[in-house]
């Protein structure tokens, strides 16, 4: 093993360590000092977001291109975009999500929307 070598596994080693102290870090300092107030009340809002995030991309666009990017002109994108199995299937998804409140149903009665138009 030569000094290089040595050098490289020196330095995976410590960002290692030093990854693993960071996030615990913030393990340790939650048992200590709990969080306030409202970022307890934001955090309730975090799987929706990241849901929305990863849905919404793959939902407004036609053929992997965004709808304002087709060069179809605003009314013929629009019917395009209305007319994806996707654009219905994530509608019917936002109607479950917003009656429960509840990410796993949205994404099972998502996924099964997409599976009986065909869309996957």
């Amino acid at each position: 093993m030569t000094a290089a070598d040595t050098v490289v596994w020196a330095a995976i080693l410590i960002g290692g360590v030093a990854t693993f102290a960071i996030r615990g870090s913030f393990v340790f300092l939650y048992e200590r000092l709990g969080l306030p107030a409202l970022a307890e009340a934001a955090l309730k809002y975090v799987p929706a977001a990241v849901l929305a995030a990863l849905v919404v991309p793959a939902v407004l666009t036609v053929d992997g291109t965004p709808v304002v990017e087709t060069g179809l002109g605003p009314v013929a994108a629009g019917r395009a975009l209305l007319a994806s199995d996707r654009v219905l299937a994530g509608a019917l998804a936002a109607v479950v999500a917003y009656y429960t409140e509840d990410v796993l149903p949205t994404i099972v009665v998502g996924m099964a929307a997409l599976l009986a138009l065909g869309a996957v």
